[in-house]
């Protein structure tokens, strides 16, 4: 896929220094795109060099400062608003508001002060958390579940009604669980089945629902590239949703050994989990081990990707066992899984 209308345009992504960031960011250099990114001053400085060195113009800043915030989006045409505090029990719920509500708010603000002419924000399915009769369409409730998912529900609120007022024009975004090359996040998960380490807690029928990194970024330059997704939402996700079961015995099959083969009762670990965050909150430790690390056994992830393919010819580039043996060996190639 060629970039279009972005090709030579100025183009501003926050969270350029995360793990879709810094894909987007590649993708729309390599593409011809005049990328500017938003780097934080306590950024890795590696990965910023790595950055620069490519063609991406830095401004050091921080979507919570407004005075930052309408400075870096000047001449800007393009916007991919991205950063975000993710999940860690260690930051008050005040730290998420400033950054996924009132952050989001700053750089809304200021793209309709500087007229800027698209705005892709980056949500998630999390909006939802657990999905009571899937497949979930752009259409479902909202039922934030914590934190994290109560203030990107609040930051997708204040974009979609910029969105949908003409004050801006702009998209939703809204990826279902992102994994790929370069993922560390999930590396406790392969190299747990790998391992042999990794029992299931529940049953094992819970569905997930993956997206690869680079069909999540298809998704983003689709969205700014076609007129039909002003002031709509998408949700994109991979080829089929599988039952937790599914997952860890493809990544089994991939790592040549036998899944675990007991299950563990969900509730004394959700118990558990609960307990040790407030333990470790208010002493600003990150727990070893969270509650919704438990529900990601537990709460039901399913979605329906049918508009984004109507709309925008969205489709995931692979399916989802080719997917876990390209993530697989990347790790292996690197050594993490040793």
């Amino acid at each position: 896929m060629k970039l279009d209308r972005l090709v030579g345009k100025r183009v501003l992504i926050t969270g350029a220094t995360g793990f879709v960031g810094g894909h987007l960011t590649r993708r729309l250099v390599s593409d011809g795109a005049h990328v500017r990114i938003f780097v934080r001053k306590s950024s890795d400085q590696n990965i910023v060099d790595a950055l620069k060195s490519i063609g991406a113009e830095i401004v050091s800043g921080d979507i919570t400062d407004r005075a930052a915030v309408f400075n870096v989006v000047k001449d800007v045409d393009t916007i991919f608003h991205i950063a975000a505090l993710f999940r860690s029990a260690k930051h008050g719920d005040d730290i998420y508001y400033d950054i996924n509500v009132e952050g989001s708010r700053n750089i809304l603000d200021a793209a309709e002060q500087s007229h800027v002419k698209r705005v892709i924000h980056c949500s998630t399915v999390g909006v939802h958390s657990h999905i009571p009769h899937p497949p979930a369409a752009e259409d479902e409730a909202y039922r934030p579940g914590d934190i994290y998912q109560v203030t990107k529900c609040e930051g997708e609120k204040l974009a979609c009604e910029r969105f949908l007022s003409g004050r801006l024009e702009g998209t939703i975004v809204r990826p279902a669980m992102i994994w790929g090359q370069g993922d560390m996040r999930t590396l406790k998960l392969f190299k747990g089945v790998a391992k042999r380490r990794f029992p299931i807690i529940g049953n094992g029928r819970t569905l997930a629902h993956w997206i690869d990194v680079d069909d999540l970024v298809d998704g983003f330059v689709l969205a700014a590239e076609n007129d039909v997704a002003k002031g709509q939402t998408y949700i994109f996700a991979g080829e089929r949703p599988v039952s937790i079961s599914e997952l860890v015995l493809t990544i089994s099959r991939v790592a040549g050994v036998k899944p675990w083969p007991f299950k563990v009762p969900a509730l004394p670990i959700q118990l558990l989990g609960s307990l040790t965050e407030a333990v470790c909150k208010p002493l600003g430790i990150e727990p070893v081990l969270h509650r919704r690390r438990v529900d990601f056994f537990t709460k039901t992830r399913s979605f329906d990707t049918s508009k984004a393919k109507r709309e925008l010819g969205f489709h995931p580039r692979l399916t989802f066992e080719a997917e876990v043996e390209k993530i697989f060996n990347w790790y292996r190639a690197h050594g993490w899984l040793d």
